[in-house]
């Protein structure tokens, strides 16, 4: 691959690089891959695609590698349970059944199929409709089964687990299997579809703090019956059940120990057993259907994935004597584990490669890539790889005593350098969640600020996943401080090791990571500007209009509402807008149902009214989260050259 011409460097500062890396460039190539599935010899995943206004399209992958579309246009392959979705489908004998965005029906999709099936009612309204995911198919009484959110009455949405007649297309919403909690997820039928698993759990909880892990027979009539507990509870934490493949056991994801590792249920006995116990997280925060870290690779092997110190590995477990083997893989993240004997696939990612669909062969341990995000690393006219700089994992000193974690990614150009004397300005980026965690995928976005001078560190704060229950319990309490203090404190460690300049430092985030965001800017004075992306301003305005899954969510990050009222405005950005007086960029979408509009505009207004340089871009149609290319693009380029004129004060080229 050709290099730069040393002897051609230019001295320039630090922010005001040219690079390849344009917006232009990521948005036309980049997709989104999701939710791997096997069926028979074929292999199918999920396709957001921003050049097609964000739709989400199912693609089989063929034994002779050929690729297809199977989501015909005009539909889109997306669920709203829970708002965030996953598992919007399934394939099996090459008939798909899946969620379509605009009505939120399941429909179902033939082999050579023009137009697809609609399997439930049209809605009643706009807003009285029902949602479907996370299902799985009960081929030996001809259903589906899986999640059904209900939004057709007055107040929160019912959630169920529910069975789709499929020799009745359209006729029913579903019949309910298991109700009577505030949300389901999960279903899983035993391999001769005698039994069936799945997960509970109530308000205020979310699924990383408790769920509750159900076992029932199928009655003669289908419903299931005698439903016992065997795992979970309101202060246990289980992720993925699994059926064994002789139907013996009940395999999940449990931190009862304080770190997510994997268990098995004798269903005979109700006996639990741990199968490989380690200080290592075998599961992840259930923000979407169907996560998956695990499958069983014939009778008595598990191919998983876990996670340490944020960064992760793929293993086969032997199940009956727990030993684990690493299996080599160029990759740090993993998702959407799938297996069937030796055949494995799943979604990987490293610093150097891009999220891909990838498919590995056990015994030989050789992989292919199905699928890349991008492929802008192989045309090698592009010179990108040249561009890109390597990710650096960091522990630094925090408040109390603690130290915090965080991915460190330093400016790379080989085209320029800075001047003598000169240390880079630093963009500190505050993940979601907030107990999601920083990735450590090769990240275009991030290599766009990196490629111009512009050093990124992307904090694991205290509350993130990745670290143990006790590290995520950090925050608890504690939103708005802990993380806070963890995004400051990792600046000044890099400054004080002379990486990066202290004085032009900016911090940005989306949703919750908006949220740290706007509080630093408004509690510390430490970061000289920001960016929020649909992040909250006013936590009580959360706590009263966000949709049903994270309605409760507030009363573990700060407290019960409206009990702790005062500890809500305490900690509410906007009700302290007068504190902040450096330059804020706001980005939201017009559709946000998580932190809905008014949630940003009323922060804008208080800030300009304080005289603050503000910037606010409102994109319709968008939702939480922005999947338009015109948008994405956007959003790059405006808070550069936001950066550039209100804090950097460096001249910009694109």
């Amino acid at each position: 691959m050709p290099t730069a011409n040393t002897s051609a460097v230019k001295t320039a500062p630090y922010g005001s690089w040219k690079s390849p890396i344009t917006s232009d460039l990521i948005v036309a190539q980049a997709i989104m891959l999701s939710d791997v599935r096997l069926d028979g010899d074929g292999i199918g995943w999920a396709e957001g695609r921003p050049q097609e206004q964000g739709r989400s399209v199912i693609v089989r992958a063929g034994p002779d590698g050929a690729v297809a579309d199977i989501t015909p246009a005009g539909f889109n392959a997306r669920t709203r349970v829970h708002e965030y979705g996953g598992a919007s489908w399934l394939m099996a004998g090459g008939t798909c059944i899946f969620s379509n965005f605009a009505d939120q029906r399941l429909y179902r999709q033939g082999t050579g199929q023009a137009d697809p099936e609609p399997l439930t009612p049209a809605p009643v309204s706009r807003d009285r409709h029902w949602r479907y995911g996370d299902g799985v198919l009960d081929a030996q009484r001809r259903r589906w089964i899986g999640v059904r959110e209900d939004h057709t009455g007055d107040g929160e949405p019912v959630n169920a687990i529910v069975a789709i007649d499929l020799d009745h297309p359209g006729s029913s919403p579903g019949r309910v299997l298991a109700g009577g909690h505030d949300f389901f997820c999960s279903a899983r039928l035993s391999p001769d579809a005698s039994r069936m698993v799945w997960l509970a759990w109530d308000h205020p909880n979310m699924p990383w703090n408790g769920t509750t892990l159900y076992l029932a027979d199928i009655g003669a009539d289908g419903a299931p019956t005698g439903a016992r507990v065997i795992a979970g509870g309101v202060a246990e934490s289980v992720f993925q059940p699994q059926w064994s493949p002789d139907g013996n056991e009940v395999i999940f994801v449990s931190d009862r120990t304080g770190w997510w590792n994997l268990y098995a249920c004798d269903v005979a006995t109700a006996t639990t057993r741990p199968l490989c116990p380690m200080a290592a997280e075998f599961g992840m925060p259930q923000w979407n259907l169907d996560m998956s870290t695990y499958a069983f690779a014939g009778s008595g092997r598990i191919v998983c994935a876990y996670t340490k110190a944020g960064l992760g590995q793929l293993a086969a477990l032997d199940v009956a004597s727990g030993s684990l083997q690493p299996i080599e893989t160029p990759f740090t993240e993993f998702g959407s584990v799938r297996a069937d004997g030796n055949h494995v696939v799943f979604r990987g990612g490293a610093p150097d490669r891009p999220t891909s669909i990838v498919s590995l062969d056990l015994r030989s341990g050789q992989y292919r890539i199905l699928k890349q995000a991008t492929d802008l690393l192989d045309r090698t006219e592009l010179r990108i790889a040249d561009y890109l700089t390597k990710v650096e994992p960091v522990e630094f000193p925090t408040t109390g005593g603690r130290t915090a974690f965080g991915l460190f990614y330093p400016p790379r150009n080989p085209d320029y350098a800075g001047g003598t004397g000169d240390r880079p300005p630093l963009l500190v980026k505050c993940h979601g969640g907030p107990t999601s965690s920083a990735s450590s995928t090769l990240n275009l976005g991030t290599q766009f600020w990196t490629s111009r001078g512009i050093a990124v560190l992307d904090v694991n704060y205290g509350g993130s996943t990745g670290f143990g229950r006790e590290y995520r319990e950090r925050l608890r309490l504690n939103w708005g401080i802990v993380d806070v203090d963890d995004c400051v404190h990792g600046a000044r460690y890099l400054a004080q090791r002379g990486l990066v300049d202290a004085g032009r430092a900016v911090i940005s985030g989306g949703s919750a990571g908006g949220y740290t965001t706007l509080a630093a800017l408004a509690f510390r004075d430490f970061f000289q500007g920001g960016a929020s992306y649909y992040g909250v301003s006013d936590a009580a305005a959360l706590a009263r209009d966000t949709h049903k899954f994270e309605s409760r969510y507030l009363d573990w990050l700060i407290g019960p509402y409206p009990q702790e009222e005062a500890r809500y405005r305490e900690r509410s950005p906007l009700y302290h807008a007068d504190r902040l007086s450096k330059p804020v960029i706001f980005f939201q979408g017009s559709e946000d149902a998580v932190v809905p509009p008014n949630q940003t505009e009323v922060m804008v207004e208080a800030l300009r009214r304080n005289g603050n340089a503000v910037g606010y871009f409102l994109f319709s149609g968008e939702q939480h989260g922005f999947r338009q290319a015109v948008n994405i693009k956007r959003c790059l380029d405006a808070e550069l050259a936001f950066y550039a004129v209100e804090v950097f004060r460096i001249g910009l080229t694109f």
